[in-house]
């Protein structure tokens, strides 16, 4: 575990094999809005807690890269102006040479997760291929193809392309696993129309999927796919219209590269009258209390 700071609660637990869910800042420090990112920390460490697991949020706290921050230093992150630069893997030495305030993206989080001998991990969407004619395609599917663990998501975040990113994370090898559904989820509606070709309906299911991945050595990460919860779901087509509205937005704008998905779903929170939102805060909370029950499982 050189060159990461793990803090005592979750040291304790590693130690003692116990249930550890890993959790990414920039959630917190980008995705969401003050003070709703304030509650999302509670309600998913509470979620977390209910299920007998401890939460492990990852960042890099002036300069240092901590696993298992606590509630001082998730203020921080969650600050309106707490000046959290968002750090996807590649640029985890530069944050930590600068002494950076770093909110990890989820591949950076699977990746020190994985360091530290944490297997399960909880997001809200994975990003995924943009649609387009030269689309942006991102790094999280690189890193899912090389990280060996389980990621509970709601699929791809609803600007993206679903299709296109199933296909690219079948030739990478990443193989994403219904919870309980039959399609791929799309993050803030129950599903797309790509179906899955694997399934599991129990923590329990899940815990031995991981375990069999781990054992044999595939290296990729594990895809747990939890549809956004029914009374939260929100209607593809609307979903879609949003995105689409949100994407030209950002054209207009000139936003691109690390600032692009944080706008949009800004936009989209806006052009949905906040349910987006709302749906976003309910299926992080959900997905944080599947994991802990395959972590539970695990342990």
């Amino acid at each position: 575990m050189s060159g990461l700071v793990v803090g005592e609660e979750v040291a304790a637990a590693l130690t003692a094999r116990a249930a550890v869910v890993a959790l990414e800042t920039s959630v917190i420090g980008q995705g969401l809005p003050h003070p709703r990112n304030l509650e999302c920390v509670e309600r998913m460490n509470a979620a977390i807690r209910a299920a007998g697991a401890v939460p492990a949020w990852i960042g890099v706290v002036d300069g240092a890269l901590m696993v298992g921050l606590g509630a001082a230093q998730l203020e921080r992150f969650a600050a309106p102006q707490g000046g959290a630069t968002k750090v996807a893997r590649r640029d985890l030495p530069a944050a930590a040479a600068a002494g950076a305030l770093g909110a990890t993206t989820v591949i950076a989080t699977i990746w020190a997760a994985a360091r530290a001998g944490i297997s399960v991990a909880a997001t809200g969407g994975i990003g995924g291929v943009h649609p387009g004619a030269r689309p942006d395609v991102s790094a999280d599917l690189l890193e899912l193809a090389r990280t060996p663990g389980l990621l509970v998501c709601s699929g791809p975040k609803s600007i993206i392309d679903p299709e296109a990113t199933a296909e690219r994370l079948e030739e990478l090898g990443v193989v994403p696993v219904g919870y309980g559904v039959d399609r791929w989820p799309f993050f803030l509606a129950r599903e797309t129309r790509v179906d899955l070709e694997h399934r599991v309906d129990t923590p329990e299911e899940a815990a031995a999927l991981v375990r069999a991945a781990l054992e044999l050595g595939t290296r990729s990460t594990v895809l747990l796919c939890n549809a956004v919860p029914i009374a939260s779901a929100m209607a593809a087509e609307e979903v879609a219209s949003a995105a689409q509205q949100a994407e030209a937005m950002a054209d207009r704008d000139g936003i691109h590269a690390k600032a692009r998905t944080p706008y949009l779903l800004s936009a989209l929170a806006e052009l949905t009258q906040g349910r987006s939102l709302e749906a976003n805060l309910d299926l992080l909370e959900d997905n944080a209390r599947v994991a802990a029950a395959v972590a539970a499982c695990l342990a």
